[in-house]
């Protein structure tokens, strides 16, 4: 069975850096089996990002989420496969996930 999947992405910063970091691959996360089957069909999750110098992503931590711990395992696995551009150094950013089923 496929589930359509819409998610909305909130990018902030949470240090003092001159310009967002640019996301050049975004990977989809995966709405979770534990929330069907417990028939949750939306959530957020707001996620704290270590990105590399190298735009690769080194850290991921959960800050918040509604509800909790349904979406984390699926936000952690998809932000930590995103890339983004190269950087004069380490940043981190913040970033909120919107997951919805929309079956």
């Amino acid at each position: 069975m496929i589930r359509n999947l819409v998610f909305a992405l909130a990018l902030g910063l949470s240090l003092s850096v001159m310009a967002n970091p640019k996301v050049v691959r975004k990977i989809p996360p995966e709405f979770p089996g534990e929330a069907v089957r417990k028939n949750i069909s939306s959530g957020e999750v707001k996620a704290k990002l270590t990105i590399e110098a190298d735009g690769k992503v080194s850290n991921v931590e959960i800050l918040d989420a509604n509800p909790k711990r349904i979406f984390d395992r699926a936000t952690i696995d998809a932000l930590s496969q995103w890339r983004f551009e190269p950087g004069a150094g380490q940043q981190t950013v913040e970033i909120k996930l919107v997951f919805r089923n929309d079956e």
